[in-house]
């Protein structure tokens, strides 16, 4: 099976680099020629939480050629309608493209490639890129994980080849109800990488400080009533109920959701929130395909998410230089 990791960047390095320890050879694809350059030259390293170096083959856009059996999606989601549209025909007829992307990306790409060659798969580990070439692990080995899905009985066809290559790396659950397990990923990513964004900080850092750990709770919130309120049963991650955890009605239940909140991103505490890591570079971040879309569903369900709105428009005023991350922007959150 012919692989490619399109988007080769803090994830898709790490990802490079232990398919490859593990005998899997992925093409490396990435716009950036520092990247490239660097993964040709000394292969693709990890560093933190695990340390080692793997041989790839890296290549720019415009040096792919014929077809793959698997293509796995791993950019921002900004400019998906034109990067699948480049990459169709690259993907063999019986290929599948997986996305591993944040947010609810798959019915999107399926309108342009068709249900059948499309995987969702949401990812529970998280890196930073470190310098060209090399990532930083920032999540446990022992809390590596995948959830892999599709969006039609043909597409679950190919999940056991994706589900085979996928585990040289870390556990792979096949989900049934994977529109639940995204909303999970969802959650997660709208309540601790947007205050991470928001703040400048990691997700540990967010968690412990109470006063951003209320924002981060009530985006949880807003997640779960939004799920709710559009009949999606929201996952469990990596085994754990988060709603049953962090859901609330009443004063107890709400004080302690908001001292699970630590120790539930205990594991994945220093991580650093990739929309931080492109505010930090000067790029806009995917925040509309984040907390936007938290908003986006629900004003269709009539659930106000004010604080995700909030987070959404702060992100907004950084890109465009009018604020920067930082712990001062707590006093924009208050209202």
């Amino acid at each position: 099976m012919r692989v490619a990791i399109y988007g080769a960047g803090s994830l898709g390095i790490v990802m490079g680099a232990y398919l490859s320890r593990a005998g899997i050879q992925a093409e490396l694809i990435n716009r950036n020629e520092a990247q490239v350059q660097a993964l040709r030259e000394k292969g693709a390293c990890v560093t933190g939480e695990a340390s080692f170096c793997a041989p790839v083959k890296a290549l720019l856009p415009h040096e792919m050629e014929g077809e793959y059996q698997l293509i796995l999606l791993m950019t921002k989601q900004q400019d998906n309608p034109q990067v699948v549209r480049f990459l169709e025909p690259h993907l063999a007829q019986d290929g599948v493209l997986c996305t591993l992307q944040n947010g609810l990306p798959e019915p999107g790409i399926a309108e342009i490639l068709g249900e059948d060659r499309v995987l969702g798969c949401a990812v529970e580990w998280g890196a930073t890129l470190e310098a060209p070439g090399t990532s930083r692990l920032t999540s446990s080995p022992d809390s590596l994980s995948f959830s892999l899905g599709a969006l039609s009985p043909a597409g679950r066809q190919k999940i056991p080849a994706v589900k085979a290559l996928m585990e040289k790396m870390c556990p792979v659950r096949v989900e049934e109800d994977f529109l639940g397990v995204r909303w999970a990923k969802l959650l997660i990513n709208a309540s601790f990488s947007g205050m991470s964004a928001v703040l400048g900080c990691t997700f540990g850092e967010a968690a412990a400080d109470r006063r951003s750990r209320v924002y981060v709770q009530r985006i949880i919130k807003e997640c779960i009533d939004v799920a709710h309120a559009r009949g999606v049963a929201i996952a469990p991650v990596q085994e754990k109920d988060i709603v049953k955890l962090l859901d609330y009605k009443g004063p107890v239940k709400k004080a302690l959701s908001s001292f699970i909140i630590p120790i539930a991103i205990k594991k994945h505490r220093l991580l650093k929130a990739s929309m931080l890591q492109d505010l930090e570079k000067g790029k806009l971040t995917e925040v509309d395909a984040i907390n936007g879309v938290v908003s986006a569903q629900g004003r269709a369900a009539g659930v106000p998410t004010p604080v995700n709105d909030r987070v959404a428009e702060i992100i907004h005023r950084i890109e465009r230089g009018e604020a920067r991350p930082g712990f001062d922007n707590l006093a924009l959150m208050v209202d």
